[in-house]
């Protein structure tokens, strides 16, 4: 196809709509500087109309969280016929039920941390797991809504109003944090995230200097080869497509043992910070470059 339109969805209503908003700009950007046609499109009620006002050849969906990122989207985009990018329906939705992408994970032999799913009423007024553990909303991203119990707390999490009726406890595994992109057939390298603060929550992920990346990842081989292996692994047990990117948490005093698949992630970041980026660049694509990958890969049916 010869200069293609392409709409880019970013924004939305979801609670990662900043994020989204940050990352649909610079993708807007870098395609217009590689000679796509580009049209930015903030995702709201009228999506459908405008769409069809619009007429794309190709949708690039930098949509973070719900209805973007959980197949919401991708179901529209397949009804209307419109090729695009990342995963498809069912792979968008599992990757987002954190819960059953785990229970995926342990169907092809990855290892993952023990979670419960309980009513949020309940994870207020007892300690269902015992401490340390994290509390979280088992279908967002950007590390939103994160609540961590730690050893020796007194009382269970207060957590806010906005949170879910039904919330993911998970237990916490302290060590280090390692993340893999996949683009796709090949796993690219493995990054680790280095932070102040002790753990690599919103702010360490979106604002400059909130945390900084060690690229290649400074760990033995075995632990390197694994996160890569597991990263492709989770990547097509899935079913996803195009590019997405797979976090772990590795307690080094453990060894292989202590490496454990957290998430997957079908539609990374892709803001001035962002891991994805960073890891193709070390293999020489330049953001515009990737960019354009991910148009040229987009399809329906994925």
């Amino acid at each position: 196809m010869t200069n293609p339109k392409v709409a880019v969805l970013m924004g939305g209503p979801s609670a990662e709509r900043e994020v989204s908003l940050s990352s649909g700009r610079e993708c807007a950007a870098a395609l217009r500087g590689e000679g796509f046609e580009v049209v930015e499109l903030d995702a709201g009620p009228d999506l459908y109309a405008r769409l069809l006002d619009i007429k794309p050849d190709v949708v690039f969906n930098a949509l973070h969280g719900r209805w973007g990122e959980d197949g919401c989207v991708q179901g529209l985009l397949e009804w209307m016929r419109i090729p695009y990018t990342h995963s498809g329906v069912l792979a968008s939705a599992l990757a987002m039920d954190k819960q059953r992408s785990k229970e995926v994970y342990q169907a092809v032999g990855l290892p993952v941390v023990p979670s419960v799913i309980v009513p949020k009423v309940e994870v207020i007024e007892v300690h269902v797991m015992e401490p340390p553990y994290v509390a979280k909303p088992n279908n967002e991203g950007s590390s939103v809504g994160i609540y961590i119990v730690h050893e020796g707390s007194n009382g269970p999490p207060q957590l806010s109003e906005d949170m879910p009726e039904f919330v993911m406890v998970e237990k916490y595994i302290a060590g280090r944090e390692l993340t893999v992109t996949v683009m796709g057939d090949r796993a690219l390298t493995v990054t680790e995230i280095m932070t102040d603060g002790g753990w690599y929550d919103y702010d360490a992920k979106y604002k400059p200097g909130g945390s900084w990346h060690v690229l290649p990842a400074e760990i033995p081989q075995d632990i390197f080869d694994r996160c890569l292996d597991y990263a492709l692994r989770a990547h097509d047990a899935l079913g996803c497509k195009g590019v997405s990117r797979t976090d772990f948490r590795w307690d080094d005093g453990m060894g292989a043992d202590g490496l454990f698949l957290l998430e997957t992630n079908t539609q990374p970041g892709m803001t001035p910070t962002s891991l994805v980026p960073e890891q193709a660049e070390h293999f020489g694509m330049s953001f515009g470059q990737l960019c354009a990958w991910m148009v040229e890969d987009a399809s329906c049916d994925r």
